[in-house]
């Protein structure tokens, strides 16, 4: 018995450590032009590469330009499109925002609000400090609240992950699209930082997994070293080229080992 047990082990253990939980999956991608299958910058980006490695088969419903306020509208129309036959969902955007200058803003509204407790066999009720998701489209904490809120409701049993902006350099399009890197501060004073750190945040305030590319993928695009990384080393270095993309589906797919697909 002992040696089945071990010749049992010796066939089934590598198989368990060789498979990936996201192998085969159905998973869609919401998000930016670093998503957006129309976006040149890259022949292959992240999310073919994790198909060819694992069999994913790709959603893709990210559009360029777009915010964390039009996350609903994708993920209403991955609704519209295929259900709940989607295993798992994967959002990665922020960069515009913080772009276009929204607030940070504040995760919760607070109040005072009654409430009832037990106390020594009997039910009593008192006024307690009472806080509420602040769903206010004006400030990115509150776009990631209403998209999340939106997302858990569409899809209950369905695994969603964050993605964190990366870093991101100089984008010079046209002289009414052009877009300074992240060593400055954007019109509402706030730098890249903040809106990365506010991503990681959601995980606590969602109980969702966030995956932390800003560290995690390496990619410095401020660095004239890593422009090899990027679209244009002097007119983009906001959009990875197929080389950025591959850093990041290598680092997504140790990260996502970690994490079942679905429940």
């Amino acid at each position: 018995m002992k040696k089945l047990l071990i010749l049992l082990c010796a066939i089934l253990v590598p198989q368990l450590l060789l498979s990936h939980p996201w192998e085969g999956k159905r998973v869609a991608y919401l998000g930016d032009s670093i998503t957006d299958p129309r976006n040149s910058a890259a022949d292959t980006k992240y999310w073919a590469l994790l198909s060819e490695w694992l069999g994913i088969t790709p959603w893709v419903y990210a559009v360029s330009g777009r915010q964390w306020d039009d996350i609903p509208r994708q993920a209403s129309q991955l609704m519209e499109q295929h259900g709940d036959s989607v295993d798992a969902i994967i959002i990665f955007i922020g960069t515009n925002d913080y772009n276009n200058a929204i607030p940070i803003g504040r995760w919760y509204n607070e109040d005072m609000q009654e409430t009832e407790y037990g106390h020594r066999y009997a039910r009593r009720s008192e006024l307690r400090p009472h806080r509420s998701p602040a769903m206010d489209p004006t400030t990115y904490r509150g776009r990631i609240n209403i998209a999340l809120d939106s997302l858990k409701r569409l899809y209950p049993e369905k695994q969603i992950v964050l993605l964190t902006p990366i870093h991101r350099g100089g984008f010079f399009h046209s002289e009414t699209n052009w877009q300074c890197s992240e060593e400055y501060a954007n019109r509402c004073g706030e730098y890249l930082d903040a809106y990365i750190e506010a991503t990681r945040e959601a995980a606590d305030v969602w109980a969702v997994p966030v995956i932390d590319l800003a560290s995690l993928c390496g990619l410095t695009p401020t660095l004239d070293v890593h422009a090899r990384y990027f679209n244009d080393s002097v007119a983009d270095r906001l959009h990875p080229n197929n080389l950025g993309h591959r850093r990041i589906a290598l680092t997504l797919l140790n990260q996502l080992s970690a994490l079942p697909c679905g429940f």
